[in-house]
């Protein structure tokens, strides 16, 4: 869970005037400091580029479909989580909303306790997210090593992971970075300009293939 005395840049965004008060006042009195005031749909975009928040909550009205395209803007940013405030339960804009990549939803929201305990999930989530998407980029990085490694040694899977494992211990380097390496001489070498040692290391362990 992340640190509740942590002090966060939380955006809140549309609902009625009394419920953007209610809810910027318990956020307040969390001890979070709120940005963004008065920020519309048509200047979300700006405003999210500019106030950097750390949480977005995203009170929805009567009109959902404003709330969606907030929602949509924000994750579409990357920018930070994003937790829906409703009135009432909907299933279907819920469903709608998890579509779109909100964190954690609120029935309500007035809850001190409630509001910060979505606040660590959704962050907690969040990390989580963006941890699982660098494995997978490193997964793809070190895939694409293995096949140029395969085609230019006539060497099987294995043995193309093997070649990128023994140079990372060798070097003490992780095999994601000597996956790299490959990615980048294979570019080199592709454009036609003069290797520049980035490929040093595959070269080594070429050997006799088996």
């Amino acid at each position: 869970m992340a640190d509740a005395t942590k002090k966060l840049r939380v955006l809140i965004l549309d609902g009625r005037e009394e419920r953007l008060q209610e809810v910027t006042a318990t956020v307040t009195s969390l001890g979070h400091e709120v940005i963004g005031t008065g920020a519309d749909l048509a200047t979300v975009h700006e405003v999210t580029i500019a106030e950097l928040p750390d949480v977005a909550l995203v009170i929805v009205g009567e009109n959902s479909r404003q709330g969606l395209e907030m929602i949509r803007t924000i994750v579409h940013e990357a920018a930070c989580p994003v937790i829906a405030i409703i009135d009432l339960q909907d299933r279907a804009f819920i469903d709608q909303a998890a579509r779109l990549g909100i964190f954690a939803s609120i029935v309500h929201g007035g809850d001190r306790e409630e509001i910060q305990s979505s606040i660590d999930i959704a962050l907690e989530r969040f990390a989580e997210y963006h941890a699982l998407e660098g494995a997978f980029g490193r997964r793809a990085v070190t895939e694409r090593a293995k096949g140029i490694l395969m085609e230019r040694h006539s060497v099987d899977e294995q043995r193309a992971f093997e070649l990128l494992r023994d140079h990372a211990r060798r070097t003490n380097r992780k095999v994601v970075d000597v996956a790299e390496s490959v990615l980048a001489s294979h570019r080199l070498l592709a454009s036609g300009k003069e290797p520049t040692g980035l490929d040093e290391g595959t070269s080594s362990e070429q050997g006799p293939s088996r």
